[in-house]
């Protein structure tokens, strides 16, 4: 174990071995350290009944986000889960609740500070027990305990964790396994630690992995760079029209939101660099909808208090395609341009419109769950989307986006595929049509379909299956319900 104080004369000693300094520190400072396998706790005779505790940003998914809310003061005293801050990210804003209870002692950040994961937030003042209690039974990391000795002096025991054990906000261990030093540097060129394949001991991030994975970036971008010249991917465009639309009228100039920003390059990224093929197909649901709206009858009359929507149906049906046709289950390697990851889970993202902007929410493990518990998950996803409760990790994941307009209207259109992800349908308004069966035109409900895909890794031909695999599904409840 290493244990870092702060001496009198502010000089920090690293206890590895009894040392002389060690020893007059602990003399000078009257102060006694009591350890166990998960903490070290610096204790004095006269404060034994309190301590100081670190406040840090759990793992959000995003490298950074911004404060946009603090709800707590110096002084206040805190409740476990209440809520001590809104941070907004690329496309949610998150609420950072207390992880355990303890009285503000001193605030770290403002609004419109940068903050990320394992950033220290506040300090609180904690009752102390025969046992801390830390801020979950599995945390990863103790970062400091303070213990106020005298009105001018404050000294401080850093000490990591023992426990692999992982956090409930995440199962990330680049945190644990880089030196400030090092996620500050990855900070300063935006890499994402998860990323960085560490050569130190126990996987530890050094300074040369950052370098290695700069150097391979960059080599990367210049060889896109060459080959998006040589095959004329990226021609010259003619500069964007400037008009003064004020010398026509009136005119107001709104500011564009958070989520819209981010979302409109990621669009525009994704429709320059994604060679799109939209295929077009109609599904006679007139049987499903029957047994929709028999099964919604039955759970009103057992007080199931669940709506089952045509969506949930619709997400079964591609769980199976996406296991029968596992080609639209993948993404392009991160590490390996040449190669594809296969996923083995099937997680789908809806698209979904809310006040702010478009998110797109993931359903995890879609193909293991039956209809009434995907009709729940949706009514509880949707609720959070449009009050803006969403986290980040709401929306990782993602192995397949589903984007419906059927409630708004429109027969067809050409939804963009939100990369890595290799395709997405679209759904628009059904209508009642006559479908003609051999013998006479005869009254069918038909849900029109948009399946856009990467051409590159997709042909014309495994996009007719996949759709045709779906109409098949959703033309026969019993083959979408075995």
């Amino acid at each position: 174990m290493v244990i870092e104080i702060n001496t009198p004369d502010h000089n920090i000693l690293d206890i590895g071995a009894d040392t002389p300094e060690i020893n007059k520190a602990f003399l000078s400072t009257n102060k006694k350290i009591k350890s166990d396998q998960s903490l070290t706790i610096l204790e004095d005779d006269k404060y034994s009944n309190r301590y100081c505790q670190d406040i840090n940003v759990p793992d959000i998914g995003d490298d950074e986000v911004e404060v946009t809310e603090v709800f707590v003061k110096v002084g206040d005293k805190i409740k476990a889960e209440q809520s001590l801050i809104t941070v907004e990210g690329d496309k949610a804003s998150i609420e950072i609740p207390a992880p355990f209870e303890g009285i503000v002692k001193e605030l770290k950040i403002n609004i419109g500070d940068k903050v990320s994961t394992g950033s220290n937030i506040m300090i609180f003042e904690v009752e102390n027990t025969s046992t801390p209690i830390l801020a979950t039974e599995n945390e990863k990391a103790v970062d400091l305990f303070h213990k106020t000795v005298s009105d001018t002096k404050k000294s401080v025991i850093s000490t990591p964790l023992a426990s692999e054990s992982k956090n409930k906000f995440s199962d990330n261990d680049s945190y644990a396994h880089a030196t400030p030093v090092i996620r500050r540097l990855a900070r300063e060129f935006d890499i994402n630690l998860e990323n960085v394949k560490g050569t130190g001991r126990k996987g530890r991030i050094l300074r040369e992995n950052i370098q290695d994975y700069i150097k391979k970036a960059i080599k990367h971008i210049e060889t896109a760079s060459v080959d998006a010249a040589n095959c004329g991917s990226l021609p010259g465009l003619i500069p964007w029209p400037k008009v003064d639309f004020s010398k026509f009228g009136n005119t107001e100039k709104i500011e564009l939101g958070r989520i819209q920003k981010i979302s409109g390059a990621n669009l525009y990224r994704n429709w320059v660099m994604i060679p799109h093929v939209t295929q077009f197909d109609e599904v006679d649901i007139t049987e499903v909808e029957a047994f929709r709206k028999q099964q919604n009858a039955e759970a009103k009359n057992k007080n199931l208090n669940v709506k089952i929507t045509l969506l949930v149906f619709i997400m079964k049906a591609v769980a199976k395609a996406l296991e029968e046709l596992p080609l639209f289950n993948s993404s392009l390697s991160v590490d390996d341009v040449q190669k594809l990851t296969l996923k083995k889970y099937i997680n789908i993202g809806i698209a979904v419109d809310t006040p702010h902007g478009l998110v797109v929410p993931v359903f995890r493990d879609v193909n293991k769950k039956d209809i009434l518990e995907l009709s729940r998950e949706l009514t509880e996803i949707s609720q959070n989307s449009r009050a803006g409760k969403l986290t980040t990790l709401d929306m990782q994941g993602g192995c397949f986006t589903i984007s419906n307009l059927g409630g708004i209207g429109g027969t067809a259109f050409t939804p963009i595929i939100n990369a890595p992800e290799v395709a997405i349908l679209g759904i628009s308004k059904s209508l009642i049509k006559p479908i003609w069966n051999g013998k006479e035109f005869i009254p069918r409900l038909m849900l029109p379909l948009s399946l856009s895909y990467d051409h590159r890794f997709i042909d014309g031909a495994d996009g007719a299956r996949f759709i045709s695999f779906i109409n098949n599904m959703m033309s026969d409840i019993r083959r979408l319900l075995m």
